[in-house]
């Protein structure tokens, strides 16, 4: 990317990142760049904002615990 390119893709971040704290999104710069990135390849925002949510929804310690390994 030549620098012209990255200067105004870090501004556009800046300015994102700017707005959802205005509208108190909890996102940080670098979960928005990833969003944004995925809205560029063609992904639904709407879609991608439904899964946010959900994800938001789940308490954090619901992800499934592993058994530790049983060693014979």
């Amino acid at each position: 990317m030549d620098p012209e390119a990255a200067r105004t893709a870090r501004e556009s971040l800046d300015l994102a990142f700017q707005m959802s704290n205005i509208l108190d999104t909890g996102l940080d710069r670098h979960t928005l760049s990833v969003l944004i990135a995925l809205c560029d390849l063609g992904l639904n925002p709407e879609a991608l904002a439904a899964v946010v949510k959900e994800l938001r929804r789940e308490p954090s310690s619901s992800a499934p615990v592993l058994p530790p390994p049983s060693f014979p």
